[in-house]
Protein backbone atom coordinates (compact mmCIF):
# COMPACT_ATOMS: atom_id res chain seq x y z
CA UNK A 1 0.00 0.00 0.00
CA UNK A 2 1.32 3.44 -0.55
CA UNK A 3 0.48 7.12 0.49
CA UNK A 4 -0.41 9.33 -2.01
CA UNK A 5 -1.35 12.99 -1.56
CA UNK A 6 -5.13 13.84 -3.02
CA UNK A 7 -6.35 17.04 -4.49
CA UNK A 8 -6.86 18.43 -1.45
CA UNK A 9 -3.92 18.27 0.41
CA UNK A 10 -4.42 15.51 1.90
CA UNK A 11 -2.92 12.13 2.18
CA UNK A 12 -5.05 8.52 1.53
CA UNK A 13 -3.74 4.94 0.82
CA UNK A 14 -3.36 3.97 -2.78
CA UNK A 15 -2.43 0.56 -4.04
CA UNK A 16 -0.75 2.11 -7.22
CA UNK A 17 2.61 3.82 -6.51
CA UNK A 18 2.64 7.96 -7.30
CA UNK A 19 4.18 9.07 -10.93
CA UNK A 20 5.30 12.41 -8.79
CA UNK A 21 7.54 12.83 -6.17
CA UNK A 22 7.30 16.34 -4.28
CA UNK A 23 8.28 17.99 -1.28
CA UNK A 24 6.08 18.78 1.95
CA UNK A 25 7.85 22.14 3.51
CA UNK A 26 8.92 23.27 -0.41
CA UNK A 27 4.99 22.81 -1.85
CA UNK A 28 6.78 21.60 -5.38
CA UNK A 29 6.72 18.56 -6.92
CA UNK A 30 8.80 16.66 -10.06
CA UNK A 31 9.73 13.30 -11.44
CA UNK A 32 10.49 10.47 -9.12
CA UNK A 33 14.34 10.36 -11.34
CA UNK A 34 14.90 14.28 -10.48
CA UNK A 35 18.44 15.19 -10.17
CA UNK A 36 17.75 17.81 -7.76
CA UNK A 37 15.29 15.72 -5.30
CA UNK A 38 18.01 12.66 -5.37
CA UNK A 39 20.79 14.38 -4.23
CA UNK A 40 18.55 15.69 -1.67
CA UNK A 41 17.67 12.46 -0.60
CA UNK A 42 21.49 10.84 -0.66
CA UNK A 43 22.23 13.38 1.94
CA UNK A 44 19.05 12.55 4.69
CA UNK A 45 17.65 16.13 4.75
CA UNK A 46 14.49 15.62 2.50
CA UNK A 47 13.06 12.22 2.85
CA UNK A 48 10.79 13.30 6.12
CA UNK A 49 9.24 16.09 4.03
CA UNK A 50 8.98 13.54 0.64
CA UNK A 51 5.04 13.12 -0.61
CA UNK A 52 4.25 11.71 -3.65
CA UNK A 53 1.13 12.54 -6.52
CA UNK A 54 -0.84 10.20 -9.08
CA UNK A 55 -0.35 13.07 -11.28
CA UNK A 56 0.38 16.25 -12.12
CA UNK A 57 -3.25 17.51 -12.61
CA UNK A 58 -3.70 16.63 -8.84
CA UNK A 59 -0.12 18.01 -7.56
CA UNK A 60 -1.20 21.01 -8.77
CA UNK A 61 -4.63 20.97 -7.61
CA UNK A 62 -2.84 20.16 -4.22
CA UNK A 63 -1.27 23.48 -4.48
CA UNK A 64 2.53 22.26 -5.16
CA UNK A 65 4.24 23.82 -8.25
CA UNK A 66 6.70 22.39 -10.71
CA UNK A 67 10.41 21.56 -10.12
CA UNK A 68 12.34 24.45 -12.31
CA UNK A 69 15.14 21.36 -12.39
CA UNK A 70 13.35 18.21 -13.33
CA UNK A 71 10.73 19.97 -15.15
CA UNK A 72 11.45 23.43 -16.56
CA UNK A 73 9.18 23.93 -19.23
CA UNK A 74 6.21 23.87 -16.78
CA UNK A 75 8.26 25.41 -13.89
CA UNK A 76 8.20 28.10 -16.64
CA UNK A 77 4.92 28.14 -17.95
CA UNK A 78 3.73 28.22 -14.19
CA UNK A 79 6.01 31.17 -13.01
CA UNK A 80 4.34 32.65 -15.90
CA UNK A 81 0.86 32.43 -15.14
CA UNK A 82 1.84 33.19 -11.56
CA UNK A 83 3.49 36.36 -12.39
CA UNK A 84 0.20 37.20 -14.66
CA UNK A 85 -2.37 36.76 -12.02
CA UNK A 86 -0.58 38.13 -9.51
CA UNK A 87 -0.14 41.72 -11.98
CA UNK A 88 -3.80 41.45 -12.83
CA UNK A 89 -4.79 41.25 -8.79
CA UNK A 90 -2.33 44.09 -8.49
CA UNK A 91 -3.91 46.33 -11.07
CA UNK A 92 -7.25 45.82 -10.29
CA UNK A 93 -8.15 43.64 -13.14
CA UNK A 94 -6.92 46.28 -15.54
CA UNK A 95 -4.94 44.45 -17.56
CA UNK A 96 -1.25 43.88 -17.96
CA UNK A 97 1.36 45.28 -20.89
CA UNK A 98 -0.37 43.19 -23.64
CA UNK A 99 -3.86 44.97 -22.42
CA UNK A 100 -5.20 48.67 -22.72
CA UNK A 101 -4.94 51.02 -19.57
CA UNK A 102 -2.16 48.92 -17.67
CA UNK A 103 0.80 50.38 -16.16
CA UNK A 104 3.11 49.40 -19.48
CA UNK A 105 0.90 51.72 -20.98
CA UNK A 106 0.79 55.03 -19.19
CA UNK A 107 3.39 57.87 -19.48
CA UNK A 108 5.69 59.58 -17.35
CA UNK A 109 2.89 61.42 -15.60
CA UNK A 110 0.88 57.83 -14.33
CA UNK A 111 -2.10 58.84 -16.26
CA UNK A 112 -3.25 56.59 -19.15
CA UNK A 113 -2.87 58.40 -22.62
Amino acid sequence: MFTLIGADGRPYPSEIPGTLGGHRRGRLYGRLDCPSALRAIAQGGYVGQRVFFADEATALSAGYRPCAVCLPARYRAFRAGRDEAAFAAASGGRGGPSGSGGPAHRGRTGRAP
